[in-house]
Protein backbone atom coordinates (compact mmCIF):
# COMPACT_ATOMS: atom_id res chain seq x y z
CA UNK A 1 0.00 0.00 0.00
CA UNK A 2 1.29 3.43 -0.89
CA UNK A 3 0.63 6.64 0.99
CA UNK A 4 2.73 9.22 -0.80
CA UNK A 5 1.12 9.92 -4.13
CA UNK A 6 4.54 10.38 -5.73
CA UNK A 7 6.35 9.05 -8.76
CA UNK A 8 9.87 9.23 -10.10
CA UNK A 9 9.43 12.66 -11.66
CA UNK A 10 7.17 14.58 -9.27
CA UNK A 11 7.61 15.97 -5.79
CA UNK A 12 5.43 14.71 -2.94
CA UNK A 13 1.89 16.07 -3.09
CA UNK A 14 -0.58 16.83 -0.34
CA UNK A 15 -3.96 15.37 -1.22
CA UNK A 16 -6.84 16.21 1.11
CA UNK A 17 -9.30 13.66 2.46
CA UNK A 18 -12.05 15.44 0.51
CA UNK A 19 -10.08 15.01 -2.73
CA UNK A 20 -9.75 11.27 -2.12
CA UNK A 21 -13.52 11.21 -1.63
CA UNK A 22 -14.05 13.00 -4.96
CA UNK A 23 -11.82 10.43 -6.67
CA UNK A 24 -13.66 7.54 -5.00
CA UNK A 25 -17.03 8.93 -6.06
CA UNK A 26 -15.83 9.47 -9.63
CA UNK A 27 -14.76 5.83 -9.81
CA UNK A 28 -18.37 4.76 -9.24
CA UNK A 29 -19.13 5.79 -12.84
CA UNK A 30 -16.12 4.13 -14.46
CA UNK A 31 -17.08 1.94 -17.45
CA UNK A 32 -20.76 2.91 -17.15
CA UNK A 33 -20.99 4.07 -20.76
CA UNK A 34 -23.77 6.40 -21.87
CA UNK A 35 -25.94 6.57 -18.75
CA UNK A 36 -27.42 9.43 -16.79
CA UNK A 37 -25.30 10.25 -13.76
CA UNK A 38 -27.49 11.49 -10.90
CA UNK A 39 -25.23 12.58 -8.06
CA UNK A 40 -26.99 13.83 -4.93
CA UNK A 41 -24.64 15.93 -2.87
CA UNK A 42 -21.65 18.18 -3.34
CA UNK A 43 -18.77 15.71 -3.47
CA UNK A 44 -20.69 13.16 -5.59
CA UNK A 45 -21.46 15.94 -8.09
CA UNK A 46 -17.76 16.86 -8.24
CA UNK A 47 -16.99 13.16 -8.75
CA UNK A 48 -19.43 12.85 -11.64
CA UNK A 49 -18.02 15.94 -13.35
CA UNK A 50 -14.49 14.65 -12.90
CA UNK A 51 -15.43 11.24 -14.33
CA UNK A 52 -16.97 12.85 -17.43
CA UNK A 53 -13.92 15.05 -17.97
CA UNK A 54 -11.52 12.11 -17.75
CA UNK A 55 -12.32 8.40 -18.02
CA UNK A 56 -16.12 8.44 -18.58
CA UNK A 57 -16.76 10.94 -21.41
CA UNK A 58 -20.07 9.31 -22.40
CA UNK A 59 -21.76 10.14 -19.09
CA UNK A 60 -24.84 12.33 -19.29
CA UNK A 61 -25.14 15.14 -16.75
CA UNK A 62 -28.16 17.28 -15.94
CA UNK A 63 -28.77 20.59 -14.22
CA UNK A 64 -30.63 18.63 -11.54
CA UNK A 65 -33.99 19.35 -13.12
CA UNK A 66 -34.87 19.10 -16.80
CA UNK A 67 -31.86 19.92 -18.95
CA UNK A 68 -28.90 17.88 -20.12
CA UNK A 69 -25.77 20.00 -19.69
CA UNK A 70 -22.24 20.02 -21.02
CA UNK A 71 -19.02 20.27 -19.05
CA UNK A 72 -19.37 24.04 -18.75
CA UNK A 73 -22.98 23.82 -17.58
CA UNK A 74 -24.44 24.95 -20.90
CA UNK A 75 -27.76 23.32 -21.72
CA UNK A 76 -27.38 20.78 -24.52
CA UNK A 77 -30.77 19.12 -24.53
CA UNK A 78 -34.12 18.71 -22.85
CA UNK A 79 -34.83 15.79 -20.54
CA UNK A 80 -38.63 15.64 -20.11
CA UNK A 81 -39.99 13.70 -17.17
CA UNK A 82 -41.31 10.85 -19.33
CA UNK A 83 -37.85 10.33 -20.85
CA UNK A 84 -36.26 10.48 -17.43
CA UNK A 85 -38.62 7.76 -16.20
CA UNK A 86 -37.82 5.62 -19.22
CA UNK A 87 -34.12 5.83 -18.38
CA UNK A 88 -34.79 5.01 -14.73
CA UNK A 89 -36.94 1.97 -15.37
CA UNK A 90 -34.55 0.61 -17.98
CA UNK A 91 -31.42 0.78 -15.86
CA UNK A 92 -29.90 3.65 -17.87
CA UNK A 93 -29.16 5.82 -14.85
CA UNK A 94 -26.65 5.52 -12.01
CA UNK A 95 -27.64 7.43 -8.90
CA UNK A 96 -25.41 8.29 -5.96
CA UNK A 97 -27.69 8.96 -3.01
CA UNK A 98 -27.13 9.79 0.63
CA UNK A 99 -28.05 7.55 3.55
CA UNK A 100 -29.12 8.45 7.07
CA UNK A 101 -28.82 4.74 7.83
CA UNK A 102 -27.52 1.83 5.79
CA UNK A 103 -27.15 -1.82 6.79
CA UNK A 104 -24.81 -4.63 5.77
CA UNK A 105 -26.94 -5.62 2.76
CA UNK A 106 -27.48 -2.09 1.49
CA UNK A 107 -30.95 -1.33 2.82
CA UNK A 108 -31.00 2.44 3.16
CA UNK A 109 -33.10 4.78 5.31
CA UNK A 110 -33.73 8.45 4.59
CA UNK A 111 -37.23 8.55 6.07
CA UNK A 112 -37.22 8.49 9.88
CA UNK A 113 -35.23 7.51 12.94
CA UNK A 114 -37.05 5.33 15.43
CA UNK A 115 -40.36 3.50 15.12
CA UNK A 116 -42.31 4.50 12.00
CA UNK A 117 -45.55 5.07 13.93
CA UNK A 118 -43.83 7.41 16.40
CA UNK A 119 -40.39 8.36 15.08
CA UNK A 120 -37.84 10.19 17.17
CA UNK A 121 -36.82 12.16 14.09
CA UNK A 122 -38.53 12.81 10.78
CA UNK A 123 -36.20 12.94 7.77
CA UNK A 124 -36.71 13.46 4.02
CA UNK A 125 -39.17 10.66 3.51
CA UNK A 126 -38.84 7.65 1.22
CA UNK A 127 -38.78 9.87 -1.89
CA UNK A 128 -37.66 7.96 -5.00
CA UNK A 129 -35.37 5.53 -3.21
CA UNK A 130 -37.41 2.33 -3.83
CA UNK A 131 -37.74 3.00 -7.55
CA UNK A 132 -34.12 4.08 -7.83
CA UNK A 133 -32.75 0.96 -6.19
CA UNK A 134 -34.98 -1.52 -8.00
CA UNK A 135 -34.60 -0.06 -11.47
CA UNK A 136 -31.05 1.26 -11.87
CA UNK A 137 -27.65 1.12 -10.20
CA UNK A 138 -27.46 3.09 -6.96
CA UNK A 139 -24.31 3.96 -5.03
CA UNK A 140 -24.18 5.84 -1.73
CA UNK A 141 -22.23 8.75 -0.30
CA UNK A 142 -21.82 9.12 3.49
CA UNK A 143 -19.83 12.22 4.50
CA UNK A 144 -19.44 11.09 8.13
CA UNK A 145 -18.87 7.37 8.65
CA UNK A 146 -20.27 6.31 12.04
CA UNK A 147 -22.11 3.48 13.75
CA UNK A 148 -25.22 5.70 13.76
CA UNK A 149 -25.24 5.53 9.95
CA UNK A 150 -23.83 2.05 9.34
CA UNK A 151 -26.33 0.09 11.41
CA UNK A 152 -27.24 -3.55 11.96
CA UNK A 153 -30.85 -2.87 10.95
CA UNK A 154 -32.33 0.28 9.42
CA UNK A 155 -35.35 1.76 11.18
CA UNK A 156 -37.23 1.98 7.89
CA UNK A 157 -36.33 0.68 4.44
CA UNK A 158 -36.27 3.43 1.82
CA UNK A 159 -33.68 2.11 -0.63
CA UNK A 160 -33.84 -1.66 -1.16
CA UNK A 161 -30.85 -3.81 -0.26
CA UNK A 162 -29.66 -7.08 -1.76
CA UNK A 163 -31.42 -9.34 0.72
CA UNK A 164 -34.83 -7.76 0.22
CA UNK A 165 -34.47 -7.48 -3.55
CA UNK A 166 -33.59 -11.17 -3.78
CA UNK A 167 -36.44 -12.17 -1.45
CA UNK A 168 -38.89 -10.22 -3.62
CA UNK A 169 -37.46 -11.54 -6.89
CA UNK A 170 -36.74 -8.07 -8.26
CA UNK A 171 -33.06 -8.28 -9.14
CA UNK A 172 -33.04 -7.62 -12.90
CA UNK A 173 -31.85 -4.01 -12.61
CA UNK A 174 -30.99 -3.95 -8.90
CA UNK A 175 -27.31 -3.21 -8.29
CA UNK A 176 -25.46 -1.32 -5.56
CA UNK A 177 -21.95 -0.74 -6.92
CA UNK A 178 -20.30 1.07 -4.03
CA UNK A 179 -20.53 3.10 -0.85
CA UNK A 180 -18.10 5.97 -0.39
CA UNK A 181 -17.57 7.54 3.02
CA UNK A 182 -15.07 9.94 4.51
CA UNK A 183 -13.12 6.90 5.74
CA UNK A 184 -13.05 4.65 2.71
CA UNK A 185 -14.80 2.74 -0.06
CA UNK A 186 -17.07 -0.25 0.39
CA UNK A 187 -19.02 -2.58 -1.87
CA UNK A 188 -21.29 -5.59 -1.42
CA UNK A 189 -18.85 -8.32 -2.38
CA UNK A 190 -18.97 -10.02 1.02
CA UNK A 191 -20.79 -13.29 1.81
CA UNK A 192 -24.39 -13.14 0.58
CA UNK A 193 -23.85 -9.64 -0.82
CA UNK A 194 -22.81 -8.31 2.59
CA UNK A 195 -20.97 -5.01 2.73
CA UNK A 196 -17.22 -5.31 2.30
CA UNK A 197 -14.40 -2.84 2.83
CA UNK A 198 -12.63 -2.20 -0.49
CA UNK A 199 -10.18 0.56 0.42
CA UNK A 200 -9.37 3.06 3.13
CA UNK A 201 -8.40 6.64 2.44
CA UNK A 202 -4.77 7.43 3.30
CA UNK A 203 -4.47 8.27 6.99
CA UNK A 204 -7.31 5.90 7.94
CA UNK A 205 -6.86 2.42 9.39
CA UNK A 206 -9.05 -0.64 8.95
CA UNK A 207 -9.59 -0.62 12.70
CA UNK A 208 -11.02 2.90 12.56
CA UNK A 209 -13.49 1.85 9.88
CA UNK A 210 -14.57 -1.23 11.84
CA UNK A 211 -15.00 0.82 15.01
CA UNK A 212 -17.22 3.29 13.15
CA UNK A 213 -19.42 0.52 11.68
CA UNK A 214 -22.34 -0.93 13.62
CA UNK A 215 -22.08 -4.43 12.20
CA UNK A 216 -19.37 -6.97 11.41
CA UNK A 217 -17.69 -5.69 8.27
CA UNK A 218 -16.20 -8.09 5.74
CA UNK A 219 -12.71 -7.20 4.53
CA UNK A 220 -9.82 -8.89 2.71
CA UNK A 221 -6.62 -9.63 4.60
CA UNK A 222 -4.89 -6.71 2.87
CA UNK A 223 -6.98 -3.58 2.40
CA UNK A 224 -5.39 -1.11 -0.06
CA UNK A 225 -5.57 2.63 0.06
CA UNK A 226 -7.98 4.52 -2.17
CA UNK A 227 -6.16 5.28 -5.40
CA UNK A 228 -4.14 8.44 -5.76
CA UNK A 229 -5.45 11.17 -8.05
CA UNK A 230 -3.30 11.99 -11.03
CA UNK A 231 -1.78 15.44 -11.35
CA UNK A 232 -4.32 16.18 -14.08
CA UNK A 233 -7.23 15.11 -11.89
CA UNK A 234 -5.98 17.27 -9.00
CA UNK A 235 -5.73 20.25 -11.31
CA UNK A 236 -9.27 19.70 -12.55
CA UNK A 237 -10.64 19.38 -9.02
CA UNK A 238 -8.81 22.42 -7.70
CA UNK A 239 -8.90 24.78 -10.66
CA UNK A 240 -11.90 23.82 -12.77
CA UNK A 241 -14.50 21.79 -10.90
CA UNK A 242 -14.22 23.22 -7.37
CA UNK A 243 -11.92 26.27 -7.34
CA UNK A 244 -13.64 27.57 -4.17
CA UNK A 245 -12.69 24.39 -2.27
CA UNK A 246 -16.26 23.72 -1.20
CA UNK A 247 -15.29 20.05 -0.90
CA UNK A 248 -13.33 20.81 2.28
CA UNK A 249 -16.47 22.07 3.99
CA UNK A 250 -18.15 18.71 3.52
CA UNK A 251 -15.14 16.56 4.45
CA UNK A 252 -12.61 18.17 6.71
CA UNK A 253 -9.06 16.95 7.10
Amino acid sequence: MTTTGTDATTAPRTVSRAEYCVIACAEAWRDNGEVLASPMGLIPSFGARLAKRTFAPDLLLTDGEAMLVGLDGTAEGWLPYRRHLTMVTGGRRHVMMGASQIDRFGNQNISCIGDWERPARQLLGVRGAPVNTLNNPVSYWVPKHSARVFVERVDMVSGVGYDRAEAAGVTRFHRLPRVVSDLGVLDFGGPGHAMRLVSVHPGVTVGEVRAATGFELAAPEEVPYTREPTDGELRLIREVIDPEALRDREVRA
